[in-house]
């Protein structure tokens, strides 16, 4: 088969590699354009770029892949097979409709739960103990082909974003190459989505990370562990922004007559701070313009006192 593999970020890293490994020809990696990064602001590839670079690999950006130049250049490659994950562009049917066979996505979610950018934050955030990998047949709607399979994970009480983030990326380049084995021996069983039971996974938004110190306790850990790496769980302290980078759900609580965000107890490696339900034992933070640090670090060089309180006053 002649595939066209589309992929920006480190999520589709992994699948591309796979499909390398495999010896699957590979006739052009699009990605997303080079982006400015650091302080020098440096023009800088996207991982998948790096990647298909280093294998020798054609690789097409376009500002607009679905202007008539992206559409020419993909008809001209004559393809058999589109896969698409990650890439960070809705392709529209048009593009879809190029491949000799059709389009795939690999998606990080248990379609047709959290259909958009960010599956895998939400699916935290909202506290889910399962998740998984759903590779579907693409059409122009968001995230909602058939299916053509799908595989279940459990997610730990202590996962955050990142870390099942590259559990899901191995996992979706294992499935990607089941459902290739399935389309070359002609074997693949389309399942249309259950449209009754869709939920939906935006884009984060810095906002998304303002702690709501009325919330529960193991509402604002899942935040904490789903909003990694960015823009992450956040809160005040003193005028400056504090972001949560680890917490757990606090036991022994003494939250009687205390104000929601207020630190309640200090211990060498814990700070714990009333919420709505409970209490949340802050292990790892960071204050604004400093490193991210231990809660001992932070006891130590800001002197945070019992009965301060965080959030905006």
């Amino acid at each position: 088969m002649n595939i066209v593999f589309f992929g920006s970020s480190e999520f589709a890293v992994v699948p591309l590699k796979a499909l390398i490994e495999a010896g699957y020809k590979i006739s052009c990696v699009v990605t997303q354009p080079d982006k400015k990064k650091g302080r020098g602001l440096h023009l800088e590839g996207t991982p998948v770029k790096i990647i298909a670079k280093a294998s020798g690999l054609k690789v097409f950006q376009l500002q607009k892949i679905n202007s008539k130049e992206g559409a020419d250049f993909l008809r001209a490659l004559k393809p058999d097979l589109f896969i698409v994950i990650a890439y960070g562009q809705i392709l529209s049917q048009e593009i879809l409709d190029i491949p000799k066979i059709f389009s795939i996505n690999a998606h990080a979610s248990l379609l047709p739960k959290y259909r958009g950018a960010a599956p895998i934050n939400w699916a935290i955030i909202k506290g889910e103990k399962t998740t998984g990998v759903t590779i579907i047949k693409m059409n122009a709607k968001m995230d909602a082909g058939e299916i053509i399979m799908q595989r279940k994970f459990g997610i730990d009480e202590n996962d955050t974003s990142v870390i099942l983030s590259k559990r899901l990326s191995e996992s979706s380049a294992l499935l990607l190459l089941e459902s290739l084995s399935a389309i070359e021996n002609k074997k693949v069983k389309l399942a249309k989505q259950d449209e009754s039971a869709i939920s939906l996974a935006p884009l984060l938004k810095k906002e998304d990370g303002l702690i709501d110190w009325s919330r529960s306790a193991s509402d604002l850990h899942d935040l904490a562990r789903g909003m990694l790496p960015w823009p992450g769980a956040f809160t005040y302290y003193k005028g400056k922004i504090l972001k949560i980078h680890k917490a757990k759900v606090g036991v022994r609580c003494p939250v009687s007559g205390v104000r929601t965000g207020e630190v309640i107890e200090i211990f060498n490696n814990m700070i714990k701070v009333a919420a709505g339900d409970g209490c949340l034992d802050v292990l790892e933070l960071q204050i604004e313009g400093k490193r991210p640090m231990s809660a001992q670090e932070f006891i130590s060089g800001h002197k945070i006192k019992v009965k301060e309180c965080l959030g905006k006053i």
